[in-house]
């Protein structure tokens, strides 16, 4: 049993008018003993964590505001902006119900330019109600547990944008919820 891991952590800076296209990652060890296991490997936008891992210089807590929302209707695709004024990123819980039919994996959710995809794996009908829920690491069709591919979604700080994509012509209402966070006390 493995009982010390370690988290390790970098920042990748680039130009505001470049962006990233790929990443290499070269593990290198040199001159030690015992074993070592690569678990994870996270890549997100933004310059700290998301909230469910926490910063290294902070912990989070919760604004003390209410919890905010944003409702759309989505035709096909858009990108929804969402004005966080908390001090850092929050989870944030996403909720699509589709107003046609639409096939498996025909609906996503993702973050600025497309990052942090979220795929839902199910068939859904007019009236079903679909939940993405960081606060409770869940994925749910008609309060069922579904099959999903990719990760729970996250607001960043300020104004964060979400693209939600739905089959072709299809169209859907979409409600997304968070609350708030600020920085805490340092971690000692």
């Amino acid at each position: 049993m493995v009982s010390n891991f370690i988290r390790f952590t970098e920042t990748v800076k680039v130009k505001e008018d470049k962006r990233v296209v790929a990443i290499t990652i070269r593990p290198l060890i040199s001159d030690c003993t015992g074993t070592i296991y690569f678990t994870d490997l996270q890549v997100q936008e933004g310059g700290k964590l998301t909230g469910y891992t926490v910063h290294s210089e902070t912990m989070l807590k919760n604004s003390g505001n209410a919890p905010r929302y944003q409702n759309g209707v989505v035709r096909g695709g858009a990108t929804l902006v969402l004005f966080n004024t908390g001090e850092t990123s929050a989870g944030l819980d996403a909720y699509v119900y589709p107003k046609q039919q639409m096939a498996a994996g025909s609906i996503e959710i993702s973050q600025g330019m497309g990052s942090h995809r979220c795929k839902f794996l199910s068939a859904v009908s007019a009236g079903d109600a679909l939940a993405l829920k960081a606060t409770t690491r869940e994925c749910l069709k008609n309060n069922s547990p579904t099959p999903k591919h990719g990760f729970y979604q996250y607001t960043a700080a300020y104004d964060s944008k979400h693209i939600v994509m739905l089959e072709s012509g299809k169209s859907a209402r979409v409600y997304l919820e968070y609350t708030e966070m600020m920085e805490g006390e340092p971690r000692l």
